[in-house]
């Protein structure tokens, strides 16, 4: 159950094995902290698509966290496959330490990347506070909650779109832009370590005006029948950011266990149209032409901003604000104004 789910995540990560025969091949994937039901679903599809194929057993281990926690833990030594990130740059980290190729990001269709998603609010019954826009998310009456960008890739998509949707609406004057991004900072009352924490944290202690996490998470949540009690509602302001969900083999790890075939085939799977129509379910925006028309009602109509096309390459964007003494860390340390 998904409450059960929710209440075991006080541990930053959790593995579980997929039933499969005991000398069946391991292969270790690494997800984002809001990944469980997801990986659940096509972790079983896909030992049936390997067994179907190939007439071998393959066992799946699945790993939950942020993803920059997910990424350290990688490059000291946890022996992880591959990576099914919320964030490109805990990947582009993996490839500078050599544990992945540089060119990482084209080995995939659509930059390796079999999905995508934008940010989201989950309010209240009746919107009590009347969140429409980020513009609200800044109010004095407002208390928000979501993942520290520290350590969370979805959380670092929270706050490059307020910074986007400030951008536009200061037509790029950093001066006024990093005043609205600080206030919403400063209106935080939980920074949790991931993305399911922050969930707890709003939808079941009672923290916050609004959940702050990606559309797929917030209309689950609000769909869900163990929150029914809760009736939250989803709000998709207007204007956000695109939210890529990278994907990568860990080179240096398949190449001495000898799973790059596994792994290999395990990614392609996400690209199925089987597996397209699935994430369509968990309410992942997807690529494939037939399952985009399909379900073409069912998203929001949203203007998604490439935080790469304004703000310059990821590389850019860690370094001015997420690097040590960046952008964030001046705004957190900032009195609240």
């Amino acid at each position: 159950m998904f409450k059960k789910l929710l209440l075991a995540t006080a541990l930053t990560s959790t593995l579980f094995g997929a039933t499969a025969q005991a000398d069946s091949t391991p292969l270790l994937n690494a997800s984002y902290d809001v990944a469980r039901e997801l990986f659940t679903e096509i972790n079983p599809k896909f030992i049936a698509h390997w067994k179907a194929t190939t007439g071998e057993d393959i066992k799946i281990d699945q790993s939950f966290a942020g993803t920059s926690k997910q990424a350290q833990d990688i490059i000291q030594g946890k022996k992880v496959d591959t990576v099914t990130f919320n964030q490109v740059t805990d990947v582009d980290i993996l490839a500078k330490r050599r544990l992945l190729n540089a060119d990482w990001s084209t080995e995939f269709p659509n930059n390796s990347s079999p999905y995508y998603s934008t940010i989201g609010f989950l309010v209240r019954e009746g919107n009590p506070k009347n969140i429409q826009s980020w513009d609200d998310l800044v109010r004095d009456d407002v208390k928000v909650v979501f993942p520290n960008p520290k350590t969370s890739g979805n959380a670092r998509y929270t706050y490059l779109a307020a910074w986007l949707f400030a951008n536009e609406k200061f037509n790029g004057d950093e001066a006024k832009i990093k005043k609205f991004v600080g206030k919403l900072l400063h209106n935080v009352e939980n920074f949790p370590t991931g993305g399911r924490g922050a969930t707890v944290a709003f939808a079941q202690n009672g923290q916050g005006d609004a959940l702050l996490t990606f559309e797929s998470e917030v209309i689950n949540i609000a769909k869900h029948p163990d929150f029914a009690a809760g009736n939250f509602q989803p709000v998709i302001p207007p204007l956000s950011v695109l939210a890529e969900f990278p994907v990568a083999i860990v080179d240096k790890v398949v190449d001495q266990k000898g799973t790059r075939k596994q792994a290999t085939e395990f990614l392609n799977f996400q690209y199925t149209q089987d597996v397209q129509q699935l994430l369509t379910t968990f309410n992942l925006r997807v690529h494939h032409p037939e399952v985009v028309k399909a379900t073409e009602a069912q998203f929001a109509k949203v203007k998604l901003v490439n935080p790469t096309e304004v703000l310059g390459s990821w590389d850019e964007i860690t370094a001015k604000h997420f690097g040590s003494n960046g952008v964030l860390d001046q705004l957190l340390a900032q009195s609240p104004n």
